[in-house]
């Protein structure tokens, strides 16, 4: 079965803006995707096993994400 992980950041508590994340962004695996809403709201969408490779997005984020969900896929 394969699993699907949300994870959500507001951007308005942290250390960074969403043009500045939008340069450091790693490239995801397939079926994974970087998603925002605004300037204030920022997250990814990935599906797989593991969580991606996050690259400097939370040190420069600064804060956990606000929304963190797994849902298996079926």
């Amino acid at each position: 079965m394969t699993v699907a992980r949300i994870l959500i950041w507001n951007l308005y508590d942290s250390k960074t803006t969403l043009d500045e994340l939008r340069e450091h962004l790693p490239e995801l695996p397939g079926g994974s995707h970087w998603i925002s809403h605004g300037d204030e709201r920022f997250g990814l969408i990935a599906l797989g096993d593991e969580l991606p490779d996050l690259g400097e997005v939370p040190r420069l984020i600064g804060i956990e994400p606000v929304i963190g969900e797994e849902f298996d896929v079926e």
